[in-house]
């Protein structure tokens, strides 16, 4: 298939491009910036839980601290999103209290402000360090709470500030919040009431606590204990706190001298999906969090698998990465590593474009907001946010699986990466929410006639095979247009029997799920088209080409009941798919040293003992200081 012998190391330029593609268009100083925090302040192997709390302020002050001469970090996607993934494949708790301080509680200050410099003070308490970031939105009694938040910030026309309160148990937020004795600033999101009116839901900028404890009128729940995502959970209540008129994230609302609001979004769900853009962030982030996590679990999963021998008795001493289900397995996770890059660096650029400074009133909604506010705020970025989570958590899994009782060790990580994305499916904005909003807005925007957005491609032609660059994401388009169609006749037959929206949808979720899932495989697919196309090194081509070929390939397997479904993949061209995995992974596996080595992260940042020379050595002996 590939013939061309693999290089021993790539060039300079190649590297750097490669590197561009891996970390975003970060200067190389940052990245070792990075490094060196992060490897001089280690996560513990098993950490401590009485600790945690003031462990992971202290390494989140350092962070801050260090990377204070970046200046206007929390307005940089590029240097966000690599942040967070450094983080991320160090401790997946921290990198959770990142992007909550960081992309969430920062972000929504900086966003939204009413006046630039009326929080000067909160910003640079909250750059520096000296005070923790969180983000109180989920409200713990109701289901899809964010379309219906129940906690009030009532406007008091004579004092010109704000009460705020929780109403019942019930609207108590659920949120990650530091330990006793850490100075803590959240954002809080409520319903503002301004002479009884419902205004809609604005965010609020409430301390929380500081070194000496809980501030007045906020009450703090027992730790709620989330091992997925180790970190100190609680719920709290607001019981009656003044809060001043620049406390307000107002962006462009007002409230008159006269106590007349005027808002000139013109209505509650124009302003949720305002107050909720600061969730771009997080999404575009996201990707780039789940790509270094995939690769990394990828690049120690494949390193344990080269070196792990095995015993069974169809040939005793051969390493794992002999057999073919291993390689399936672990080259196909890189080969997903690697489409989760390509769509991390789309994610990156999309997030960018929506920070351009805004002409004008804001566009209404891009879609309903039936299950919950998020594919409203963005789509492609929402969606980016589904298909990335879910992808690492496969991926992460998969790697584990593959990797005996050393993948379960804590010591290794992939625990706790796989656990991260497992928990990120609900948090951050439900991804099958998201999905059944996704699926909704795409068969409405197109109407009775063909979705102009997506092409109607004949099926993939006869001379195209999977090993041509050109038919995976001809496939899943193709498909993707398949169930626009059979959804929008299933819709069409039922507008005319239901009395209702929910009478309508109900029976169509899965079907709307489904198609949202074949729109958002069909982004990161052409990512990865458009991420080799850039590519200016021959060197690079053939081993980049060669993994996207493998993800394409292995995408269409877990597919292949849906495209033969609907017709989209012939049962012939379904059966081939195995040999060409095959095919594909004798391929790659020449170039298997050059990738891990580009993929990997530096062992003082991740100092996983699977990922060493030597990682045939058990916990014991690492214990005991080495082999007796």
């Amino acid at each position: 298939m590939h013939t061309q012998a693999p290089p021993t190391a790539l060039p300079r330029n190649a590297r750097e491009e490669l590197a561009r593609l891996v970390h975003g268009p970060c200067e190389p100083a940052f990245l070792d910036s990075l490094r060196g925090l992060l490897a001089a302040d280690p996560a513990p192997a098993v950490p401590d839980p009485a600790r945690r709390g003031a462990r992971l302020a202290r390494r989140m002050r350092r962070l801050s601290e260090g990377l204070a001469p970046a200046g206007g970090l929390h307005q940089d996607p590029a240097r966000l999103a690599a942040l967070h993934a450094w983080i991320m494949v160090s401790e997946p708790a921290l990198c959770l209290t990142a992007c909550v301080h960081y992309l969430l509680c920062l972000g929504s200050i900086v966003q939204l402000a009413g006046e630039p410099g009326e929080l000067k003070e909160q910003v640079e308490a909250l750059e520096s360090g000296r005070a923790r970031g969180a983000y109180m939105i989920t409200e713990a009694g109701a289901a899809n709470s964010h379309l219906a938040v129940r906690t009030r910030a009532c406007f008091d026309p004579v004092s010109r500030e704000f009460v705020l309160r929780t109403p019942d148990t019930a609207a108590a937020k659920f949120a990650g919040v530091g330990a006793p004795g850490v100075a803590q600033t959240a954002v809080v999101l409520a319903r503002l009431f301004v002479a009884e009116a419902d205004c809609g839901v604005f965010a609020f900028v409430v301390d929380i606590s500081d070194a000496d404890g809980l501030l007045p009128g906020i009450e703090m729940s027992g730790p709620i204990e989330l091992s997925a995502i180790p970190l100190d959970y609680a719920q709290v209540r607001f019981h009656g706190i003044h809060l001043p008129y620049e406390r307000w994230l107002r962006d462009s609302a007002r409230i008159s001298d006269q106590g007349v609001f005027h808002d000139p979004l013109g209505s509650v769900d124009g302003r949720l999906q305002r107050t909720l853009c600061v969730g771009q962030g997080l999404w575009a982030t996201l990707p780039s969090v789940a790509a270094a996590a995939a690769r990394q679990s990828a690049v120690l999963a494949l390193g344990y698998a080269r070196q792990r021998r095995t015993q069974g008795r169809l040939a005793p001493g051969v390493p794992l990465l002999e057999y073919r289900t291993q390689q399936h397995a672990l080259l196909g996770a890189l080969a997903d590593a690697f489409a989760l890059t390509c769509a991390a660096d789309q994610a990156r650029t999309l997030w960018a474009e929506s920070l351009a400074p805004a002409t004008g009133t804001p566009e209404p909604p891009e879609t309903g907001m039936a299950f919950g506010p998020w594919a409203a705020v963005s789509r492609p970025l929402a969606g980016y946010k589904a298909w990335s989570v879910r992808e690492a958590a496969r991926v992460t899994a998969d790697c584990q699986r593959h990797c005996g009782f050393s993948g379960h060790l804590d010591i290794n990580r992939l625990a706790a990466y796989q656990g991260f994305f497992h928990a990120f499916d609900t948090a951050g904005g439900d991804s099958q929410l998201i999905l059944y909003d996704l699926g909704r807005a795409l068969v409405d925007d197109t109407g009775p006639g063909p979705d102009p957005a997506v092409p109607r491609p004949a099926s993939p032609s006869p001379s195209h095979s999977p090993d041509d660059p050109r038919w995976w994401p001809g496939v899943i388009r193709a498909h993707q247009r398949a169930l626009t169609d059979r959804l929008r006749r299933a819709r069409d037959q039922g507008q005319g029997l239901a009395a209702t929206e929910f009478e309508l949808w109900n029976p169509l979720l899965e079907q709307a799920g489904e198609l949202a899932q074949a729109y958002t495989e069909r982004l990161a697919a052409d990512d990865i088209t458009a991420a080799v196309d850039r590519l200016r090194n021959d060197e690079l081509r053939t081993p980049l080409l060669l993994l996207g070929l493998l993800h394409g390939a292995l995408a269409a397997r877990r597919w292949a009941g849906s495209l033969l479904t609907t017709g989209t993949l012939r049962p012939v061209d379904a059966a081939e798919l195995p040999g060409t995995v095959d095919a594909l992974c004798d391929a790659l596996l020449p170039y298997l040293p050059l990738l891990t080595d580009c993929f990997s992260y530096p062992a003082e940042v991740v100092p996983a003992p699977m990922a060493a020379a030597d990682g045939d050595r058990t916990p014991a002996d690492d214990r005991h200081g080495g082999r007796s």
